[in-house]
């Protein structure tokens, strides 16, 4: 049976979900911080060794500025609380992707959080934030370029915001849309892919559970045969 490590997630349909609820697209937005907390520790009660959460990606900047502040916010405010449960929980944190763009009270708190938690070992959690498969791609071959090293497979993966994390055996995309978003484009090579309808907010602990089952299920044949 396979017994996946690398859950991703794209955790679309936020916005739309505050708006559904005649709300705003906040709201959403702060509505799926709670998901988030629940399926990490489900994550956690599966013994997965690493869950990638795409939280922003480089094309986010295009919404409104009143939007990208508020989720900026909120991301701080989130790390600002849970910090310490991070460290009582033995969870590593690590941030993929171009913090530059970001305000600096964000970049020091998670900074200090990925520094704080490095040596933790239950799970890590990988936020790509500011991410963009595309940029991380290129990043890597003008550095080989650089350096003068030859670019094959092997050295382009050394250089990638995921060097030294295995690449996901599932992901899943919420908010009924079948699109990568350019997210890990390099790593979801061999993925199972699962596309669900619920908007984020309204997945649960049982939908990420029945995604675990199946996969347990599937022969992975790496273009083989078996």
């Amino acid at each position: 049976m396979n017994f996946p490590s690398h859950v991703a997630i794209i955790m679309d349909g936020n916005g739309r979900w505050g708006i559904k609820k005649k709300n705003s697209r906040n709201f959403g937005h702060s509505k799926g911080i709670e998901v988030v907390e629940n399926i990490i520790n489900e994550a956690i009660k599966k013994k997965k060794n690493y869950l990638t959460l795409y939280t922003f990606s480089t094309e986010n900047w295009k919404r409104p500025n009143q939007e990208i502040k508020f989720l900026i916010n909120l991301l701080e405010t989130y790390i600002k609380k849970e910090l310490e449960n991070l460290i009582k929980n033995n969870i590593k944190l690590k941030i993929i992707g171009n913090l530059s763009k970001f305000p600096k009270s964000l970049k020091t708190k998670l900074t200090s959080a990925e520094k704080l938690t490095s040596k933790n070992s239950k799970i890590q959690i990988n936020i790509a934030l500011n991410y963009g498969s595309k940029e991380e791609i290129v990043k890597s071959i003008k550095k080989l370029n650089k350096l003068s090293r030859p670019i094959n497979e092997k050295n382009i993966s050394e250089y990638l915001y995921t060097k030294g994390i295995p690449d996901p055996e599932i992901l899943i995309r919420t908010g009924n849309r079948k699109r990568l978003s350019n997210f890990l484009l390099w790593q979801l090579s061999y993925t199972e892919i699962y596309f669900v309808r619920k908007l984020w907010p309204d997945f649960t602990i049982n939908d990420f559970n029945k995604i675990i089952s199946n996969f347990v299920q599937v022969k992975r044949n790496f273009g083989g045969i078996k």
